[in-house]
């Protein structure tokens, strides 16, 4: 019988696993394979596609608005998570077993970590769209100061949520109360978490809705006043749709996981979360892919920036190949330029 005031600092990882009756591997089985090969994959796109996202706001000027900066930081939220789930399936499966339990804390405090930062940042960026939107302003006139203390506060409550369960929030001295999931956390840890991120998920509804109500009145209201922005009614239609689009994204990626992770936390017995865990936190971490595509799908702005970033790296590649051609070849070779300035500013949709 276990006792509530004795802790095991000293066991395995293995200890903990067979105490919450969720199995651990010793050989790497079909399923196994297919989860790290998938994780893997979704883990470097990820990594890539979002460090092309970041690379376009930092070198457009354009992209210098409050705004951005908040879409920057969720593409660095993004890149985190692509690390962290990289990190995970490097020390999964077989591999598991052979963590200490501060690797383990550590692998789990970055996924941990890395979702936070995503929901606080998407949190940030929805009340950033109903202030600027409220303001008939298609940027906000945030102060830079605030935005950066607003980054900064998004990544102190992400970090310190992903080291709390290491210090404090776990269940290495009361085993009863260790998770199916998670074997080392608390599942009230898992409930707090999950129940967290469902009231922040209805926070940004709230907050779109009546977004989204505004404009159509004033849309309404437009036709008749000739004296407001041309482009205001496009673009205000597209910020508020390609926003909501990243957060339909957002919740329908992360919602399964989070309900499993609340089952798991409420301790409910005849519910089968580990037959689907990680095929939701594969679902989870495709999110991060996701975001990317939809910046460069719908802001034109941004699909310039990356052809230009693009272009740039292809001219290196061809200036570096042109050393072991022919001069003739050289003065024959064609190079697409993209000139920063050779277009008309225009109103991107983010």
């Amino acid at each position: 019988m276990v006792t509530m005031d004795h802790c095991y600092y000293n066991e395995t990882i293995g200890f903990f696993y067979n105490n919450s009756g969720k199995e651990l591997s010793s050989h790497w089985r079909p399923k196994d394979v297919v989860v790290v090969a998938l994780g893997l994959t979704v883990s470097v796109l990820v990594l890539l596609t979002n460090l092309l996202v970041i690379a376009a706001i930092a070198s457009n000027r354009r992209f210098h608005q409050p705004i951005y900066y908040l879409l920057g930081n969720l593409a660095a939220a993004d890149f985190f998570a692509g690390v962290a789930y990289l990190f995970l399936m490097f020390h999964t499966g077989p591999r598991t077993s052979r963590l200490s339990l501060p690797g383990w804390f550590l692998r789990q405090g970055l996924l941990d970590a890395s979702l936070t930062a995503s929901v606080a940042t998407l949190l940030a960026i929805a009340v950033e769209r109903h202030r600027s939107v409220m303001a008939v302003q298609l940027h906000s006139r945030l102060p830079p100061g605030r935005v950066v203390t607003l980054i900064v506060a998004v990544w102190v409550a992400a970090l310190g949520l992903g080291l709390l369960p290491a210090h404090f929030w776990h269940c290495l001295c009361a085993l009863d109360r260790c998770s199916r999931m998670a074997p080392l956390l608390s599942r009230s840890y898992l409930a707090v978490w999950a129940l967290s991120s469902l009231l922040v998920f209805l926070l940004m509804v709230a907050v779109y809705t009546r977004i989204f109500f505004y404009v159509r009145r004033r849309v309404q209201r437009m036709a008749e006043h000739v004296s407001c922005h041309p482009r205001y009614r496009e673009t205000t239609l597209s910020l508020v749709k390609t926003v909501v689009i990243i957060l339909g994204a957002f919740v329908i990626c992360w919602t399964p996981g989070q309900v499993v992770l609340l089952l798991d936390g409420l301790d409910c017995k005849s519910c089968n979360v580990l037959a689907v865990e990680k095929y939701f936190l594969l679902l989870a971490e495709a999110n991060s892919l996701v975001n990317a595509a939809v910046y460069s799908c719908r802001d034109a702005e941004m699909r310039r920036t990356f052809r230009h970033l693009l272009c740039c790296l292809c001219r290196r590649r061809s200036h570096k190949a042109a050393h072991y051609s022919s001069s003739a070849q050289a003065g024959a070779s064609t190079r697409i330029m993209l000139p920063e300035n050779g277009h008309p500013l225009m109103d991107s949709t983010l």
